[in-house]
């Protein structure tokens, strides 16, 4: 079939959308000449899809189950070869010159497709340019870098964990070690091999080491914060002696009070009896002037008398003096009992300030408790998410083991995506959550699309194994491709193009659907019914009707959920137009979506 061929791009890609139809524009010579992919799945033509052409070459793919989730790709992959072959003198006919005419111009678009998807250089770059790849076992395990020119060359090393630093080991770009004196990890930014002894930081390779984790700087923050507690804890120690000692001191002042008190009640008491003292002897003095009046009147009497009055008089005179020391010991005793009184009330200040500064250093010991309590918690923290972050390192990326691990290098269960260099098969490897796979896929044995099949080992054993001879007349099975006559016979007996759509029968009365119904339509006659049940058949089953008749037919929803494709409403029945085709697409035993003429 000749057609023009269109100037498009022969991909086309789809986001999922039930079995389509998907339409391609590019133009096709027969329905082999394009791949349709599920996803990353190359699916099989008549098995897994159809393809319908139109009369221009355009057309479209229909699936044979829905597509779920995964977007639907359509190339053109029409088979690089040539059927015919023009003999001098033989016929020349224009249709077969068409074709082959097409088949190239399709070639063509096919290789630009698939160039446009290869690593290449811009067109402006300079024709000195040469971008093909250093051999396999020097590229292996490094990295891909370009020289000054811009021409591909290898690079530096894969990084590898390569557990704790030690001395005479040659250690690559990239690759992480653990300072064992400080727990410190470090990224290597030199390829060197190391010498000396640890902390790396100190070592006369310090500067090819970059520092990953600082795990000495949390320890030293933990033990500062240590340190404050400890001192804030001692601050707070002697503010609570000083607020003892300061009680204490207010005790003492509170008893010289209660002392001085009482000296000034003896003084008061003294003073009290010396003016009783003062008071008689004046009254033994005036009776004495009444003895020596008297006396005048009797001599005896009077010398009696005169002799007890110089008595009475000396008695008097030892009792004023004796009055005039206890008034003087009480002027002194009240003179020390005020001393006394105001030393006390000093006392008391002084052990006033003393408790208030006790106090204010109690309050700022708290403080420095606190502080310290946040520093600690904050070095400890920031220590925890450091340890925490290099053991999910660690688990995540288990350095270089000879064979496949059975658990990480805690002792514990795999991690899914955990990777580790086996040393054994040199190959880098991925845990999938039950096995060890390869994480990457070596390109050893790989065709250059830049060399055109040329670095095929042996072309004839590879066009044999195609099945291409290089005669004119070749034979597969149950086909014979005849160069003379340019035709194509097929000898086999499998059905070629589209299959029937099996059918259940005509249904003139109720019936509910069967499973065995499933891929079958269902014809719908005068007087019949459809009732679609519950709990009958699986995802993926899918039943079609057909209504026959000059009138709507109803379709009874016994199943749990039905929704009508595009709409978001449970159903409880639809109604079938008529001589309108449905198709029942169930997603489970009790969830079913029906496309089609209902509604």
């Amino acid at each position: 079939m000749a057609v023009p061929i269109s100037n498009v791009t022969r991909r086309v890609v789809y986001a999922p959308s039930g079995t389509g139809p998907y339409a391609f524009t590019f133009e096709i010579l027969a329905q082999t000449d394009i791949e349709v992919y599920k996803g990353d799945t190359l699916l099989t033509l008549t098995t897994d899809y159809s393809v319908t052409i139109n009369a221009n070459g355009t057309g479209s793919v229909t699936l044979v189950a829905t597509a779920g989730t995964d977007n639907i790709t359509i190339i053109g992959a029409r088979a690089i070869q040539r059927l015919s072959d023009f003999v001098t003198g033989g016929d020349f006919f224009a249709n077969t010159v068409n074709d082959e005419l097409d088949s190239l111009t399709i070639f063509a678009q096919q290789n630009s497709e698939a160039v446009s998807r290869a690593l290449q250089a811009p067109e402006t770059d300079p024709t000195t340019i040469n971008m093909t790849l250093p051999r396999a076992a020097t590229r292996a395990n490094k990295t891909l870098a370009f020289d000054s020119n811009g021409n591909p060359v290898i690079g530096e090393i894969i990084g590898d964990n390569r557990g704790n630093w030690a001395a005479g080991t040659a250690y690559n770009k990239r690759d992480i070690v653990k300072d064992t004196t400080n727990y410190n990890i470090y990224l290597c930014n030199t390829a060197h091999t190391s010498s000396g002894s640890q902390p790396i930081s100190t070592n006369t390779d310090a500067a090819k080491w970059d520092l990953l984790v600082d795990a000495a700087a949390a320890g030293a923050a933990q033990t500062a914060a240590e340190a404050a507690q400890a001192a804030a804890e001692a601050a707070q120690a002697a503010a609570e002696t000083a607020e003892t000692n300061a009680e204490t001191a207010e005790t003492n002042a509170e008893t010289a009070e209660t002392n001085a008190a009482a000296s000034a009640s003896a003084a008061s008491t003294s003073a009290s009896n010396a003016a009783s003292s003062a008071s008689t002897a004046s009254t033994a003095a005036t009776n004495a002037g009444n003895s020596a009046t008297a006396a005048a009147a009797s001599e005896s009497a009077a010398a009696t008398s005169a002799s007890n009055a110089s008595t009475s008089a000396s008695n008097a005179s030892t009792s004023a003096s004796a009055a005039s020391s206890s008034a003087s010991a009480a002027a002194s005793s009240a003179s020390a009992a005020s001393t006394s009184e105001s030393n006390a009330a000093s006392s008391a200040s002084a052990a006033s300030t003393s408790a208030s500064n006790a106090a204010t250093s109690a309050t700022n010991a708290s403080n420095s408790a606190t502080s310290a309590a946040s520093a600690q918690s904050a070095a400890e923290a920031a220590r925890d998410s450091a340890l925490a972050a290099y053991d999910n390192f660690d688990d995540r990326y288990l350095g270089a083991k000879a064979s496949d691990p059975t658990l990480d290098n805690d002792g514990d269960a795999l991690l899914a995506g955990a990777l580790y260099y086996n040393t054994t098969d040199e190959v880098m490897k991925l845990y999938t959550g039950s096995a060890w796979v390869a994480a990457y896929v070596s390109g050893d044995g790989f065709l250059a699309a830049a060399n055109n099949l040329s670095d095929l080992d042996n072309a004839a054993t590879a066009r044999t194994n195609l099945g291409v001879a290089s005669d004119s007349t070749q034979t597969l099975t149950n086909k014979t491709i005849s160069g003379a006559s340019n035709t194509l016979t097929v000898d086999g007996t499998n059905e070629v193009g589209f299959r029937n759509v099996p059918a259940v029968g005509t249904k003139t009365t109720s019936y509910q659907l069967q499973t065995a119904d499933v891929g079958k339509y269902v014809q719908i006659g005068s007087g019949g019914s459809i009732t679609i049940p519950d709990a009958t058949f699986s995802e993926g089953d899918a039943v079609s009707l057909f209504n026959n008749t000059t009138g709507d037919i109803t379709v009874t929803c016994s199943i749990t959920t039905a929704y009508i494709a595009g709409a978001d409403s449970d159903v409880a029945s639809v109604t079938l137009a008529t001589r309108g085709i449905c198709t029942i697409f169930f997603i489970s035993g009790t969830v079913c979506v029906i496309t089609g003429n209902v509604s």
